[in-house]
């Protein structure tokens, strides 16, 4: 289609940018979408070879470019070289996480590292869990419920009321597994005679074995939460999951694999490129895969965006194009530090020096995400056993925890429950679980857990060797925490000076964890020591805290100093925050620009705060709106 045919332009093709690109497709819009990745393979075969043969099963590890040579060992890869590069898992070392020749975030002047990565390619995030929960009310009203001592808060400029109804369908469209029952809690409601599209994930032993231990508590245990009265039962409440429990819209039901991070072998999980695919079934509607968006044109009175620039490239050669797309209407879908990191680029021959969409100097500010603390234990050899490795990576939570008068003084938390036993946490020591159990019980050596008295003695085989198993693995289990973040100003991107395999300026990360952050994690700690009591369980977690670790910090608790430590959720949210007018934001309630009339920044960065909840559904709904709201302009 020509230029002057197009009507919405959209960059990126993950969860955002596929939903508003199939809400258009359906009403006969014209959709052109820029993906600086491989587009949507024919079948996931290629994905999950790669992600078999890769020695390091990391949320990047299937999707390209490889991070693996033909053995499946680790390659290095210079970020200066690659064309769409990515942050790994993998640089989030001691020595590479802070270093631009090893890590393509540049976080040398970073004070702690900011620790979610990110995929490019068409459907952005099918690592992701499948999570789906909606933000409590209160979510959006922080300024006003607790403004008055955490500052940094601000109040969205929409309710839970405008989303409820966006929230239905966007559930509707991904297809989410739940119970309204299970999902009244801390004031979210819903519609008279609503129904999720399917029944809820059934609990795991592990969901029940904690349900159960947390049912019977003394306020005295739960005082340190600092909810009013302190609770005398916590519930473990089935998660809502983009993971179908029955048939829906073709795809098969979940069959329990436990890796829906990185891939789900089956695809019962939604994942964007199903809308993306949808929307591609529509004459109107052109995917240009390999291209990058290297700078947004506005037009002479800087109002309106006039086109993009783009850098096509090969895989095969070192070929480039470099050229410009128009249409009314442009959509930036990347992620919350993409998006910023293209605004910034965009100075229009110095007409716009601080990047477009920034009049006011907010972008890339309040860069946010979910610092999840993770900790894991083992129950006793003569109690009961939660056989980890049946079921989704996750079927249920604590959600009752995520509001109170505490978020005056602290971040909340919610309570990830795991049913992959020791697979991930292990992998910080010596490899995953349970490949480093056997191999440990195998060799007679205690490399893994040297708590573990157990492993102190000769190899076993055998039958020894599947009872000693038996007798291991079937009681593992971890919980992980993810902790509300404020929203500071100085957690920001901006433009590094290293450059990637295009030329462009790479994204620059000043990052760290505000006290009140702080002080959500260590409430996370004391939550975790009533788990494991409640449970009589043995706590191993203190060997997640590694020498060198970059993301460890001290704090103090009840008068002692303890270690912590936290990874990244994969939650990167803020830097182009929504607000009631330009003084205050970036865009409005329906993420168009304030600056100009026909730019959107939609997803995770137009979040104003990050609350608890995994922001995927919401950043369904907000698309949703924002699409309807585009068609009636286009």
């Amino acid at each position: 289609m020509a230029d002057e045919d197009i009507d919405v332009v959209i960059v990126g093709s993950g969860f955002a940018g596929s939903l508003i690109a199939n809400e258009l497709a359906k009403l006969g819009k014209k959709i052109v979408i820029l993906e600086a990745g491989d587009g949507v393979p024919s079948n996931i075969n290629g994905y999950m070879e790669r992600f078999y043969k890769a020695e390091d099963k990391v949320p990047e590890s299937p999707y390209p470019p490889s991070m693996s040579d033909k053995d499946g060992h680790f390659k290095t890869l210079d970020p200066k070289d690659v064309r769409a590069g990515r942050p790994t898992v993998r640089t989030l070392t001691p020595t590479a996480w802070n270093d631009p020749r090893q890590s393509y975030l540049d976080q040398s002047k970073a004070k702690l590292p900011f620790a979610s990565t990110y995929n490019r390619v068409a459907g952005g995030t099918s690592h992701w869990l499948g999570t789906c929960l909606r933000f409590v009310p209160s979510d959006f009203r922080m300024k006003t419920l607790y403004g008055k001592t955490v500052p940094e808060f601000v109040d969205w400029p929409i309710g839970y009321d405008d989303l409820v109804e966006w929230y239905g369908k966007a559930e509707a469209e991904i297809g989410v597994s739940a119970d309204v029952a299970d999902q009244r809690y801390l004031n979210i409601y819903f519609p008279p005679d609503y129904n999720y599209p399917m029944p809820p994930i059934p609990q795991s032993p592990t969901d029940r074995a904690i349900g159960d231990a947390l049912a019977t508590l003394k306020p005295d245990q739960t005082a340190f939460l600092g909810m009013t009265p302190s609770p005398t039962s916590i519930r473990v409440r089935p998660v809502p999951a983009a993971r179908n429990s029955q048939p829906y819209r073709n795809r098969r039901a979940c069959a329990g694999n436990t890796n829906c991070i990185p891939i789900c072998p089956i695809q019962a999980k939604y994942d964007p490129t199903v809308s993306l695919n949808e929307a591609l079934n529509h004459r109107n509607v052109r995917l240009m895969r390999h291209t990058v968006a290297r700078e947004i044109i506005l037009d002479a009175e800087l109002r309106n965006v006039s086109e993009i620039k783009y850098t096509r490239y090969s895989t095969t050669s070192n070929e480039t194009l470099t050229d410009t797309i128009r249409a009314k209407v442009f959509v930036i879908a990347a992620n919350a530090i993409e998006t910023p990191r293209l605004l910034l680029m965009s100075t229009n021959d110095g007409r716009t020096p601080d990047g477009v969409a920034n009049f006011t100097g907010k972008v890339g500010r309040y860069l946010m995400d979910h610092p999840y603390y993770v900790a894991w234990g083992q129950l006793p050899l003569d109690g009961k056993q939660v056989w980890p490795y049946r079921g989704p990576l996750i079927t249920s939570g604590i959600g009752d925890l995520c509001d109170g008068p505490f978020r005056s003084q602290r971040g909340a938390f919610r309570v990830d429950i795991g049913n992959e036993g020791w697979n991930f946490v292990a992998a910080g020591i010596v490899g995953s679980d349970p490949h480093a159990t056997t191999i440990d019980f195998v060799n007679g050596v205690n490399r893994s857990l040297p708590k573990q008295p157990s492993r102190n003695r000769g190899g076993l085989f055998g039958p020894a060797l599947t009872k000693a198993l038996n007798d291991n693995i079937t009681r593992q289990f971890r919980i992980g925490f993810l902790v509300e973040q404020t929203p500071d100003a100085d957690n920001r991107v901006t433009l590094s000076d290293h450059v990637d395999g295009l030329g462009l300026r790479r994204p620059k990360i000043a990052y760290d964890l505000s006290p009140y952050t702080r002080r959500g994690i260590a409430a996370a700690y004391k939550m975790k020591n009533l788990i494991f009591q409640k449970m009589n369980a043995t706590d191993y977690t203190d060997h997640a805290v590694l020498p060198g670790d970059p993301t460890r910090f001290d704090q103090d608790i009840d008068g002692k100093t303890i270690t912590l430590n936290y990874g990244g959720a994969g939650h990167i949210m803020g830097t182009c925050r929504m607000g009631f007018d330009q003084n205050d934001s970036v865009v409005d309630s329906f993420q168009r620009s304030h600056d100009h009339d026909n730019l959107y920044l939609v997803g995770s960065s137009t979040f104003p705060t990050g609350a608890t909840a995994n922001p995927t559904l919401t950043i369904a709904a907000l698309a949703l709106r924002t699409a309807d709201r585009i068609a009636q302009r286009v």
